[in-house]
């Protein structure tokens, strides 16, 4: 059916072409065929010399393609890996939005594909990066960077692919303020980024803290919302939109990566995300909302619960703690709860940003924006 795609989608990798075929409209396969073919020269498996003029600048001669291969081998390998790319085509998508609404004076549509490695290089750094902090083996299926390549050299290539990522910017031609709104969106969201992780390690490197349901929010908002909202400013920006115009749509679209940040804690208990075990937070101490949730009606159990997790730190994730855990937050209803409000947040946050521009939700991009979000929905 979907033969004549195939070919064009160089990158995307069998798994995903498959996940798209079920659970997502065809209607977006050309978009994302665009954004494989844009991260792929902007991380090519082969350097060449324009590329590396663009990346370094002027070089020793000493330096060679296979020194350089060891910051896009980690980085490429990840991404070759699979991933929906959802976040490039949300930018793409607010793009086509702001555009449809009468917004002018943005990036040209090349231009705007051009730019979606911003969005994805961040997002494989990160995942380099949150591997290594949370000891996890196993990353869509497969060793993690730091078990594949070491930790050293995992290290340095995920702390390099942020640098990396704003490249796209330099090589716009755009004339100055476009340019400097799009690098401010970028560090803003890029230390939110940070900040969410500082949280987040913090909390569970302590199993006997346990923060509020408002401390959790913030967390994820800029740990994993952040991404969207990058994804969402950068978008409305290229398509014309005004700087608040994008930063409403960057708060809206951080709370579309909330609910899915729930949704995936959810899962991370019942079936277990795709390539991982299930209830490996657990292991990593993660102080997820279904746990605050369970605690906010049990206090009873939060001795128990610190118990089990400390126990499953140092026993790993086939310790017999992980289960009893799992076992203790299904005796109440707060894993339905926050699935529950995981997808009231996705359904209701997407037809906002679809709304962003008002009458302007009967254009094509709106409906897109809302079919995205109501496809990636996961079944928990």
């Amino acid at each position: 059916m979907y033969a004549s795609s195939l070919p064009l989608i160089t990158v995307v990798f069998l798994s995903d072409f498959l996940y798209i075929i079920k659970h997502m409209d065809k209607i977006f396969l050309p978009y994302l065929e665009k954004i494989e073919l844009s991260l792929d020269a902007a991380l090519p498996v082969q350097t060449e010399p324009e590329w590396q003029q663009n990346s370094f600048s002027g070089l020793p001669l000493s330096v060679n393609s296979g020194h350089i291969a060891n910051l896009i081998t980690p980085c490429r390998s990840l991404m070759d890996l699979g991933g929906k790319r959802w976040r490039p085509l949300l930018l793409v998508l607010c793009a086509e939005l702001a555009r449809q609404s009468g917004r002018t004076g943005g990036l040209s549509e090349d231009e705007t594909y051009s730019i979606t490695p911003l969005v994805e290089f961040v997002h494989t750094a990160s995942l380099i990066h949150d591997d290594i902090e949370d000891s996890a083996d196993v990353r869509r299926g497969k060793p993690a960077a730091h078990v594949a390549y070491g930790l050293d050299t995992a290290l340095n290539a995920g702390s390099w692919l942020y640098f990396e990522a704003p490249v796209c910017i330099n090589r716009l031609s755009v004339n100055a303020e476009r340019r400097s709104e799009l690098y401010l969106l970028y560090t803003q969201e890029l230390r939110r980024l940070h900040l969410g992780q500082a949280m987040d390690i913090y909390w569970h490197r302590n199993p006997e803290l346990i923060p509020s349901a408002e401390e959790y929010t913030a967390m994820v908002r800029c740990k994993t919302g952040t991404l969207a909202s990058l994804a969402a400013k950068a978008g409305i920006t290229a398509g014309g939109g005004t700087r608040e115009e994008a930063d409403r749509a960057g708060c809206i679209a951080a709370e579309i990566g909330e609910g899915f940040q729930i949704l995936d804690d959810v899962q991370n208990l019942t079936s277990g995300n795709p390539g991982k075990k299930r209830g490996d937070d657990i292991v990593e101490g993660k102080k997820s909302l279904p746990v605050l949730m369970h605690l906010a009606s049990h206090q009873e159990d939060r001795g128990k619960i610190a118990d089990c997790m400390k126990r499953a730190a140092a026993e790993g994730i086939d310790s017999p703690a992980v289960e009893e855990c799992i076992s203790i937050l299904e005796s109440g209803d707060a894993v339905a709860l926050a699935a529950q409000k995981g997808r009231s947040c996705i359904k209701t946050k997407s037809a906002e940003l679809a709304d962003l521009f008002g009458s302007a939700s009967a254009a094509p991009a709106a409906h897109l924006i809302e079919k995205l979000f109501s496809d990636m929905i996961p079944e928990v």
